[in-house]
């Protein structure tokens, strides 16, 4: 893991596409802005943990696509 200080107004760049900047601290908080393309997919941890765990629930569902042909039909 690569671990960096920044101050508030300094930024961070990943690759040519991505740059992260600190734009505010207030007591143990830090606020980052992030500019990225929007097909970048960018979550907190703890959302992007609840959507790998929501998708690999539904992973587990068996549902015979016939039966869901028949639903759908009505």
């Amino acid at each position: 893991m690569l671990v960096l200080t920044r101050k508030l107004g300094e930024s961070i760049a990943i690759d040519d596409h991505i740059k992260i900047v600190v734009v505010q601290i207030k007591g143990k908080q830090v606020r980052l802005g992030i500019q990225a393309p929007k097909e970048t997919k960018i979550h907190r941890e703890e959302v992007y943990s609840a959507i790998q765990d929501q998708n690999k629930q539904a992973a587990k569902t068996s549902v015979a696509v016939n039966q869901v042909s028949k639903v759908l039909k009505g």
